[in-house]
């Protein structure tokens, strides 16, 4: 890892009138992003609430990896289903909560427990949720394979 403080750079640009808004970042490929339907958008496109939610389950399963390697788990697979909800708290609209339901394949013999402390781990060290304010509730299920 490169040593800290890291920066990320983005850019929001749109025309006047309805339509796509258009995310970059150097490097990347564009995003079109829009208003999701529960706020009158078309729904059919990435949008600010979507991509928070993503940003949270993407940051478990890449915490994940590299918790598990520095812990020497075998796993077979990973999968981090995260259901965030939006909320007027305090007359201020927000997530207030974010649910990860993660499920992990592992071989056959392996020491559950030990892989259910590498997953509460990996949830607790996210950088992503670390920076929210909402709570934040993990379930898994771990399977043998």
């Amino acid at each position: 890892m490169q040593a800290l403080p890291h920066k990320y750079r983005t850019t929001s640009s749109a025309v006047s009138g309805p339509g796509a808004v258009t995310l970059t970042s150097p490097g990347l490929p564009d995003l079109a992003i829009d208003a999701p339907a529960e706020f009158d958008g078309p729904g059919d496109k990435w949008s600010p609430e979507t991509l928070l939610t993503g940003a949270v389950a993407d940051c478990f399963v890449l915490t994940f990896r590299a918790v598990a390697a520095a812990s020497k788990l075998e796993w077979r697979a990973v999968r981090c289903d995260v259901e965030a909800t939006l909320e007027r708290v305090d007359n201020v609209t927000r997530f207030s909560r974010f649910d990860l339901r993660v499920a992990l394949t592992v071989p056959a013999g392996t020491d559950e427990a030990r892989a259910q402390r590498i997953i509460e781990k990996s949830e607790r060290s996210c950088m992503v949720t670390n920076s929210l304010v909402g709570e934040r509730h993990l379930q898994a299920v771990i399977e043998q394979a």
